[in-house]
């Protein structure tokens, strides 16, 4: 189940949604549709843009040099990738801000949400709970 974390006076406008039920899912009933592609049903995505698919990401890490597979390899990308840390599902808070980069992908993987992430040692394609808070970047289809 996923209750309402109000927690005013935060930038984020003190709203966050707040799961620690596995799966953690914002819906009782997942919906794997919900970013994929321009017309996905709930795009954050600018008009024309979408969030990259596993494959894209993919093959954005594949593209860093072998000594940068990690946080310097991806803010040397042209996407200028950063360590932005994420939120966590259980208690809405922020953590590992400028240690790990975690931006998700568009594709599903059973009841998680596929990831790369990035950190000071490593950077690797997985999977997160789908309730947890990331970074996006769109992409121009």
């Amino acid at each position: 189940t996923s209750s309402d974390c109000n927690r005013t006076g935060q930038g984020w406008n003190g709203r966050f949604i707040l799961s620690s039920v596995h799966p953690t899912d914002w819906f009782s009933e997942k919906d794997d549709t919900l970013w994929q592609g321009v017309n996905g049903k709930n795009n954050p995505c600018p008009s024309g843009w979408r969030i990259p698919t596993q494959s894209e990401w993919q093959a954005e890490l594949d593209s860093w040099p072998a000594d940068q597979k990690n946080y310097n390899g991806a803010f040397a990308s042209p996407l200028k990738l950063t360590a932005a840390g994420g939120r966590y599902a259980s208690n809405g808070l922020v953590g590992n801000v400028s240690t790990f980069g975690y931006y998700w992908a568009s594709s599903v993987d059973g009841t998680y949400a596929v990831d790369i992430s990035f950190s000071s040692s490593s950077a690797n394609m997985g999977v997160s709970s789908r309730a947890d808070g990331e970074s996006v970047r769109c992409i121009k289809d």
